[in-house]
């Protein structure tokens, strides 16, 4: 495993279990959907917002060169692209 993405609000906050291979970790928080107020459809379109901004982000991830960055390097990429 070569990245650990926690995406919880409340998982920055918690000890990580043991990853094996010492992956990068970075947190992109989103506050849970589940707790927006609102009936079904406010809860519907919380989650959905909260899909598309994780969506927008792997997208991100996905075009970094992998092979060719150190770990010090991903951790900088990941951690631009968790303030975007």
């Amino acid at each position: 495993m070569r990245v650990v993405i926690t995406v919880c609000d409340s998982a920055a906050a918690e000890t990580c279990p043991f990853w094996p291979g010492s992956p990068v970790k970075v947190h992109w928080g989103y506050p849970d959907p589940s707790n927006a107020p609102g009936e079904v459809d406010a809860k519907r379109k919380a989650f959905e917002l909260t899909r598309q901004a994780i969506g927008y982000r792997m997208l991100q991830l996905l075009q970094l060169p992998f092979a060719g960055l150190a770990d010090a390097e991903l951790q900088r990429a990941l951690a631009e692209i968790s303030a975007n």
